[in-house]
């Protein structure tokens, strides 16, 4: 069990051999067995899976960005799988900034924006709160930031 509030900030980069998979429009858009996660006080882990387990020819870059301040400058991906669209789905850092660089490329999936993000064969949940990114197991003990009453923290 990980308590979400024995999180360091600023946030930890850890990398992760766990299988983290994606999927969308009943398509497997992500898998590996080699993601990074990003673990800050309060959140559950943000994913990040390597570009070369994207299927990239499916997400195009939105026009938005936002930045961290300890990871530098996001932007925003669309994925567009036939008929089907999601905006804003993910993002990644072209050139973050130390010591965050293996990130760089990677996308993170927000799990709410896709049909289900899973890691070790577990359907994860998802952070709440349209902003964050986190993805909820079982084996994390909240509370969470996004949940009521957090917006404070």
């Amino acid at each position: 069990m990980e308590r979400v509030a024995d999180y360091p900030r600023p946030p930890r980069l850890e990398a992760s051999s766990r299988h983290v998979r994606v999927w969308f429009g009943g398509v497997c858009i992500a898998d590996s067995l080699a993601c990074w996660r990003v673990l800050e006080t309060f959140h559950p882990p943000t994913w990040y899976v390597p570009a070369e387990a994207v299927r990239r020819d499916l997400l195009h870059i939105a026009p938005r960005q936002s930045f961290c301040e300890y990871k530098g400058v996001a932007h925003y991906v669309n994925l567009t799988l036939g008929q089907r669209s999601s905006d804003q789905c993910g993002w990644l850092y072209p050139a973050p900034r130390a010591p965050y660089q293996a990130l760089a490329g990677a996308i993170a999936f927000y799990p709410g924006r896709v049909d289900a993000c899973d890691i070790d064969g577990e359907v994860v949940r998802p952070q709440p709160g349209d902003y964050y990114g986190g993805w909820i197991t079982a084996e994390l003990i909240g509370p969470f930031k996004g949940e009521p009453g957090t917006e404070h923290w």
